[in-house]
């Protein structure tokens, strides 16, 4: 199979799921292991482990599947911790796709330079890959807007390098380095989506907010790589709806409730900027930080972000693992006090901290419901419960329609 990685901080998922839709839609059976979903062909389910990238056993066991079943691509998002790990030891990429790079998960790598390093390994080990007869090249992907591009460009000696961006001011050094660059312009957001342009071709997604704009772009660029037209791209683009637990919408009357993943605060930032697309009037925002000793820095960051843009916040458990869920709410809570914005309620029991946000909602409110998206399982004092915040979200949307006072 061709072989293609998406690695970076945020997007990913919603990047892999995009390439893997839109093969198949461009008439080639596709593979996708991802955080979100697994997928083999036409038959697609939701990733129940709650790791982005299976152990090194499981994984090749996904991919052989795969081969088994006909698939000519396959899509493996590619994580830091996975790398770290040596669960991309044995695959053979012939495509690395960079999407962005932000602190992130610093304690588990030692230092932010650490963390990118583990991206990079990625594109190091692409240009040392063996190339395969039915394909005999390696790509590298890269979004040259981030800080970090030229360092991703330089790691894939010898790769054919293509470039995204949404900037004008593109440089001529970069693009100098480059077989090709894509370039978005004339974007328009919109609440059902964005218009774009890209080297003169009309684009269209469902996805909602600019940070999706980029995570096509990136999709479009690797298909484009892989020898597609952008016009046959652009026909394939806009049907696909969206990705599990990433801004999924549970409900849209008489309020709006939405899933996502977003558990760090530039995801915060980029999820808030999105819903501003949206009409609506109050907001009302469920999350938790994760424990185990992630990201402890953050957790002060996200309550406060959330207090100066939600207009309530319910803070409550995400996965604790070994630790205690009231310390790392008070973390939280220390930061959204910080701010001249919402006052913050704690409800540690998740299930309640979301049935008391769609309690409180009004007509035109939107519910945030963050941290997990579509994730099985969550880990509360080293156990593993069954968990879905779409169905529990769900739930108690039916189950306020049923009551006498609805």
């Amino acid at each position: 199979m061709i072989v293609i990685g998406v690695t970076g901080t945020k997007g990913k998922s919603t990047t892999s799921y995009l390439i893997a839709e839109a093969l198949a839609r461009l008439g080639e059976k596709a593979g996708l292991s991802s955080t979100a979903v697994f997928k083999i062909g036409e038959r697609e389910w939701v990733n129940p482990t709650k790791m982005t990238m299976l152990g090194r056993f499981g994984l090749q066991r996904l991919l052989r599947n795969m081969v088994a079943a006909g698939c000519r691509y396959a899509v493996v998002e590619t994580s830091s911790e996975g790398i770290a790990q040596h669960r991309h030891r044995g695959i053979e990429y012939d495509v690395a796709v960079f999407t962005n790079l932000a602190p992130e998960h610093i304690e588990a790598h030692g230092s932010f330079e650490k963390y990118k390093d583990a991206k990079l390994t990625l594109f190091r080990r692409l240009a040392a890959n063996r190339r395969k007869d039915f394909f005999p090249k390696k790509v590298a992907v890269v979004n040259v807007d981030d800080a970090a591009a030229e360092d991703f460009l330089a790691a894939c000696a010898g790769c054919e390098r293509w470039g995204f961006t949404q900037r004008g001011d593109k440089r001529q050094e970069t693009r100098d380095k480059l077989v090709s660059m894509l370039t978005a312009t004339n974007t328009a957001l919109g609440a059902h989506g964005a218009d774009f342009t890209v080297e003169g071709t009309a684009f269209r997604t469902s996805l909602i907010g600019a940070m999706n704009v980029e995570n096509a772009l990136a999709a479009i660029t690797t298909l484009a790589a892989l020898g597609f037209p952008l016009s046959k791209i652009a026909e394939a683009l806009p049907g696909i709806s969206g990705v599990p637990g990433r801004m999924e919408f549970v409900a849209t009357e008489p309020f709006i409730a939405i899933v996502d993943y977003a558990h760090n605060p530039s995801s915060f930032r980029a999820l808030y900027e999105a819903v501003k697309l949206i009409p609506h009037e109050r907001i009302i925002h469920v999350f938790g930080a994760t424990g185990g000793g992630r990201d402890k820095t953050k957790r002060a960051e996200m309550g406060e972000i959330a207090a100066r843009a939600a207009d309530i916040v319910i803070e409550t458990t995400d996965d604790s693992y070994d630790e205690d869920p009231a310390e790392i709410s008070k973390a939280v809570v220390s930061g959204a006090n910080k701010a001249d914005g919402a006052g913050v309620r704690e409800i540690l029991d998740r299930k309640e901290a979301i049935e008391a946000a769609i309690a409180l909602a009004r007509p035109r409110d939107l519910v945030l419901i963050t941290g997990k998206g579509c994730e099985q399982v969550q880990i509360v004092g080293g156990e593993r419960r069954p968990w879905d915040d779409r169905t529990v979200a769900r739930e108690a949307i039916r189950d306020l329609q049923k009551s006498p006072q609805t």
